[in-house]
């Protein structure tokens, strides 16, 4: 991975994109989207092996890590105490001491993802720290609840105010290849979502296929999906580089094709350093730098940020300390 300085410096100026309007079903190009997999997946074994940043230079691509974190609390144990504890380490994700050797200053979190209900403490814990607050949508993580059910959910989290809204689709239409019910699904959702940006989760564990991931992130795409999403973290399989080489590349024919870009989140699975490394590299290398910010790029983690911060330590002092000493929540 080449490290390019300019790209990786925590303040940069605010760059905004236009949102992803979506375009007509093209079922013509759905269906010519095709995935050879052995090529990706000997694609995508060499990525952990050309990981090269070393000291200061990874230490800057962890701290542009911690700025496309998706700091995420989905437990059914939540409470409001712990999605306060939460914002407030999304609010100082590295210890102060630990930033001031860095040199750097206004280091947060792209956001906070909680359930439904967890929104207001968020949202109140979150005033004026402009950190978006996220919320899973659609009946999460199966998305197998009453349609109607499915918008209201995603109404009453705008109204409750969640800036980005995380959509699970309904897997049987890709399994089916029903793709008008999924881009007709999809539009509603996005339709639902007013200015809240919406992230299409796919559950790529559960599509059977990465022909159907390449299918399924295309549709999402045309019907206005803003982000795309591998998983809900609550799959057996989650986020994989095969997986997100194939959303990525069908990023990159959208953007081509429509001059539109889509952000894209990897989730679930994520948990060490060096994996948001090979992960920014694949970005890096696929899409190109205006991908390595937080308007186009999240992980969805929780403990992720908890080991970047021990690695940040590590090269801050040349000792690694107990995991219990970088708290998240």
């Amino acid at each position: 991975m080449q490290t390019d300085t300019h790209v990786i410096q925590t303040h940069l100026p605010q760059v905004t994109d236009p949102r992803n309007p979506g375009m007509a079903l093209d079922l013509d190009w759905v269906r010519a989207a095709q995935a050879n997999t052995s090529a990706i997946e000997r694609r995508a074994a060499t990525l952990p092996g050309r990981r090269s940043v070393k000291k200061d230079y990874q230490a800057a691509w962890l701290c542009r890590a911690i700025s496309c974190i998706d700091l995420t609390t989905l437990a059914g144990d939540d409470t409001a105490g712990r999605v306060q504890r939460l914002c407030a380490k999304a609010r100082q994700p590295v210890r102060a001491d630990i930033l001031d050797a860095l040199g750097m200053q206004g280091l947060t979190v792209g956001a906070v993802c909680v359930y439904h209900d967890m929104i207001a403490p968020a949202v109140d814990a979150l005033a004026g720290s402009g950190i978006p607050v996220a919320a899973v949508s659609t009946g999460f993580p199966a998305g197998l609840s009453p349609f109607n059910l499915r918008v209201a959910e995603i109404e009453q989290s705008v109204q409750a105010g969640a800036d980005e809204i995380d959509i699970v689709i309904s897997r049987r239409h890709v399994l089916t290849g029903n793709w008008q019910a999924l881009y007709d699904e999809m539009k509603t959702f996005r339709a639902a979502c007013g200015d809240a940006h919406v992230k299409a989760i796919l559950a790529t564990g559960e599509l059977g296929s990465l022909r159907n991931v390449a299918r399924a992130s295309l549709v999402c795409m045309m019907a206005g999906a803003d982000f795309i999403k591998t998983s809900t973290g609550k799959e057996s399989v989650n986020a994989t580089l095969p997986v997100s080489l194939v959303m990525i590349r069908a990023i990159r024919d959208y953007y081509d094709r429509t001059g539109i870009r889509v952000g894209y989140k990897p989730a679930g699975g994520i948990s060490k350093a060096k994996d948001a490394l090979v992960y920014l590299s694949l970005i890096k290398e696929e899409l190109g730098n205006r991908w390595l910010h937080p308007d186009l790029f999240r992980f969805g983690a929780s403990s992720l940020l908890g080991d970047i911060e021990r690695q940040l330590e590590h090269h801050v002092t040349g000792a690694y300390s107990a995991a219990y000493r970088h708290p998240v929540g």
